[in-house]
């Protein structure tokens, strides 16, 4: 089992960057697909990006393609976010969440552990 943790949401202007991230506790992390998803007010959750387990192979929505970049570091337990170019329509609680597969990946119900939510504001 994993238990992810969020950080790194916060205020942020249009066309700014924020990089948030995700940190799992227990030993099998590197077991685990890592995904993002964000939830604005009123909308359902939505895909943003994934990561195999060795980090070779990366999933994003159109939406922010080219402008988020999703990475892993193994060793710290650890999945990033790099968020650039954001739009007032990023904002959203993102969340952090792990999988078993990789193939449904941008799929709400593959994942099996959720983290809090962090929130991300951008303003105009």
């Amino acid at each position: 089992q994993v238990q992810p943790v969020e950080s790194g949401g916060g205020l942020v202007q249009a066309g700014g960057s924020l990089r948030l991230s995700c940190a799992a506790s227990g030993r099998t992390f590197s077991s685990y697909v890592m995904g993002w998803f964000r939830q604005a007010p009123g909308k359902e959750h939505e895909f943003v990006a994934a990561i195999t387990w060795g980090g070779s192979a990366q999933l994003y929505a159109d939406s922010v393609k080219g402008r988020f970049t999703i990475s892993r570091d193994n060793a710290k337990n650890t999945v990033y976010l790099q968020m650039n170019s954001l739009k007032p329509e990023d904002t959203a609680v993102y969340y952090c969440a792990a999988a078993g597969a990789f193939d449904s990946a941008s799929d709400f119900e593959a994942y099996d552990y959720w983290g809090q939510g962090t929130q991300v504001t951008v303003s105009s």
